[in-house]
């Protein structure tokens, strides 16, 4: 006999992955926001007016380096309390939407400033602002949310600049040691040369927020801090370029071609240099000769290809007018 089976209207709907992946990812950009306005704002904050005066007869440099210290303690707590948040299994993407969130939101800040900036001394700058911000924030979301912004979260992650994972770590080691240690040797001798020219300048990176008189400070010291984040991004992008998947992957049969080379020893190496040395000497002794024979047997009185040796043509230059002896 047949029964009808009544369907349970109040059971929760499954959540669209989309959707959890950009919510996850606003809340996580959020999160990394706040530990930038902690670690390069609170803590610089709380420095100058708590430990600044304790230590100030240390000196400046002696003042900064600890700030910068407490600064990074700072950070990779903030790394860490970040880590436990998002769990054992995070959503798939949610690096890169964190990314693109955050890539967002600069855009949207600095093209809104220039708006404002453009348009502060007339009397419709703050309408025509407010609704560039506006719009831009709408477009944003609609972005985020869209197909193509799902997709360039998972893109981005894919790629694997934002993650940690080592790809086969114990393969073409010495090959990867070497190509990170060349890229570092390129990125921080550029950092050394912005460390003595300081084309940045000295003092605090500051900026003004739109329609108040509050000041931002982006950067301290910016002597310090920016050569300071120039060396870790390059850190970051050497030792990720060597375990990115296809690169590495060429990284490791790079080596491995090259153990299949017969090295010679170093007895061998001295006696084909002292050859290779010889061969080059004789040679040359001998187009010297050749040379040598050759230009005085066309030179002879009796041939008279060439002018005698001792016989100087003359002519008279064009352009200073007087004999020129050649």
């Amino acid at each position: 006999m047949a029964t009808a089976v009544q369907t349970n209207n109040t059971e929760p709907r499954a959540s669209n992955p989309r959707t959890s992946l950009v919510f996850a990812s606003i809340l996580g950009a959020l999160f990394v926001l706040a530990g930038i306005g902690v670690a390069a704002y609170l803590v610089p904050q709380f420095w100058n007016e708590s430990i600044t005066p304790t230590i100030s007869q240390a000196g400046p440099f002696v003042d900064i380096a600890l700030r910068l210290l407490a600064q990074l303690v700072a950070v990779v707590a903030i790394i860490w309390l970040g880590s436990k948040l998002a769990g054992d299994n995070p959503p798939h993407g949610i690096r890169g939407g964190i990314f693109l969130v955050i890539s967002t939101l600069i855009t949207i800040f600095f093209v809104t400033r220039a708006v404002w900036m453009n348009t502060a001394d007339t009397n419709i700058g703050m309408a025509v602002t407010g609704g560039v911000l506006v719009v831009l924030l709408f477009l944003g979301y609609r972005f985020l949310v869209s197909d193509r912004g799902v997709r360039y979260m998972h893109s981005i992650e894919e790629q694997g600049w934002l993650s940690t994972f080592s790809h086969k770590r114990t393969q073409g080691v010495r090959a990867r040691r070497y190509t990170l240690l060349g890229i570092l040797i390129v990125g921080w001798s550029g950092v050394w040369a912005i460390v003595n020219q300081e084309p940045f300048g000295r003092g605090n990176w500051d900026l003004q927020i739109p329609f108040t008189d509050q000041v931002v400070t982006v950067l301290p010291d910016i002597e310090y801090t920016i050569p300071l984040l120039l060396a870790g991004l390059t850190f970051w992008i050497a030792w990720r370029a060597v375990n990115l998947p296809t690169f590495a992957d060429f990284l490791i049969a790079t080596e491995a071609e090259m153990n299949k080379v017969s090295w010679s020893s170093k007895r061998r190496l001295f006696q084909d240099t002292i050859v290779v040395l010889v061969t080059v000497l004789l040679l040359t002794l001998f187009l010297l000769v050749v040379d040598l024979f050759w230009g005085w047997l066309l030179s002879h009185k009796y041939i008279g290809v060439l002018p005698p040796q001792t016989q100087q043509s003359s002519t008279i230059d064009p352009i200073q007018g007087k004999k020129v002896d050649w």
